[in-house]
């Protein structure tokens, strides 16, 4: 799998936010990128730079070195991107989601599910029965909902990110 840019940004949206995107891609191609520099790149203040970098420290997609300013007396942190992290937050954001995926499948086949015709809730059947089979939102009455197409969905999905999970294991 090749990492582009595209990827990247994705990856670091999902798990640190988009606001950290331009941050990400100022630090991809340097090593030990001071905190300060790279606040003043991004115009913005150093606290702010240090959250964002924090939160992907969080999911291991950083690494810093800190040294201490011999006039100031202060630590300065380094900061450097860590590119080959992504493939791993990549497989560990889809196994989570394949793992969602699955438990609601098991959901939908097992349960039957009623809506309103203004589609206000979509609720199982044992809050059906306790609501009297009235919308709590609008008090229409409530329908077996058809859930087969909502259930392909979800197996396609399923063998989707099946297939992309197996694609990044081979390489």
């Amino acid at each position: 799998m090749r990492l582009t840019n595209t990827l990247i940004e994705t990856v670091i949206s999902d798990t640190a936010g988009p606001d950290v995107v331009p941050l990400v891609m100022k630090l991809k191609n340097k090593k030990n990128f001071s905190e300060f520099k790279l606040a003043e790149t991004l115009k913005q203040e150093v606290n702010l730079t240090r959250n964002m970098l924090y939160r992907l420290l969080k999911y291991n997609l950083v690494s810093f070195i800190r040294r201490k300013d011999k006039r100031k007396g202060w630590y300065i942190y380094y900061w450097t991107f860590k590119l080959k992290q992504v493939k791993f937050v990549i497989k560990k954001l889809k196994e989570g989601r394949l793992d969602r995926l699955k438990d609601r499948l098991q959901r939908e086949n097992m349960e039957n599910f009623y809506s309103c015709v203004h589609n206000c809730m979509r609720i199982a059947f044992d809050n059906a029965v306790e609501f009297k089979y009235k919308c709590p939102e609008c008090g229409e009455l409530l329908a077996l909902e058809d859930n087969s197409e909502k259930i392909k969905q979800i197996e396609k999905n399923i063998t989707e990110l099946e297939k992309f999970l197996k694609d990044l294991n081979k390489k």
